[in-house]
Formats: structure tokens, sequence, C-alpha cells
């Protein structure tokens, strides 16, 4: 079984970032083209880096739930109003956050993704996946790799 920890998040927080929706969740080619061509755009055009000035710095990978549809996208943490930005809300309670490690920046966030949702939500037991979305992020570690977490919001079984 894969690696997870369980953290527990006392008030709810805002998330804010440019996304695509996707009309079919199983097109997976699709929606990673999609993704791609959004934040192909948003670097391109300046607004990632905007949006990573006015917050920490730290990037996201979002997927959230936004009027029935599914919904990718990238962002920050904390609440700012720019122009064509979505401000999504993080519920408080307990997160199974997956960690991931990995030699290329640009996939680990979808690697770690595809763990989680590729087989490991259903190896665990005690806790289930909410929503209403998820976050990943990844940062340089000190030996040359990088390290991401995946933090998504659960509830836990009760027997």
């Amino acid at each position: 079984m894969s690696n997870y920890s369980i953290k527990t998040i006392s008030e709810n927080y805002k998330m804010t970032a440019f996304g695509v929706s996707f009309e079919d969740f199983n097109d997976w080619a699709g929606n990673a083209a999609k993704t791609a061509a959004k934040k192909a755009e948003i670097t391109e055009n300046g607004k990632l880096a905007e949006l990573l000035a006015l917050a920490d710095g730290q990037q996201y990978q979002i997927n959230y739930v936004i009027d029935g549809k599914a919904w990718r996208g990238f962002g920050v943490m904390g609440d700012f109003n720019v122009e064509d930005a979505v401000v999504l809300e993080f519920l408080a309670g307990d997160y199974l956050v997956v960690p991931g490690t990995g030699a290329d920046k640009d996939s680990l966030a979808d690697e770690i993704t595809g763990k989680v949702f590729g087989g490991m939500l259903q190896e665990i037991t005690d806790y289930k996946y909410v929503g209403p979305g998820n976050s990943t992020f990844v940062k340089a570690a000190e030996n040359g790799e990088f390290y991401g977490e995946m933090w998504l919001r659960a509830k836990k079984i009760e027997d």
C-alpha cells in the first residue's frame, strides 16, 4: 500500500486559479490536452506569474467540481481578485496527504494524481475522499529531485 498521512485543517481556506471544465471526465487524452493548453496560455500571457506574485509563489494543480462538471486548473493558496480566475473554497476537516518524489517537476503532480485515483483510494479503507476538490504542489527537493503532495479532503469511515 502507498504511504499517506492524515492532516487536519481547522478552518476553511480558499485557492485562486485559472482552469478548464471537462465535458467528459473519462476523456483522459482530451482533458490532458485541454489542461496543457490552459497552462501554456496562462504561462505565456503572464496571468500565472501575476497570481504567483500575489501569493507565496507556490503553484498548485487543482481538481475541483464546478456546477457539476470536473474542472482542473493551476493556482495559488489565498483569495485574490484576478480577471478570469476563480476562487475555490476548500473546507476544514481531515485531509489525506499523499507524498511523491520524482525527477521531472512538470509530470510529478500528474504522477501523484494518477497513483491516487488509479487505485490507491480503493486501498484506503479507514477514510473516503469527499471533495469537493483536491490540490497538488511540487517543489524542489535537496537531492535534485522534486517532492510533491496531493491533499484530498476525506472523512473517517465509522465502523
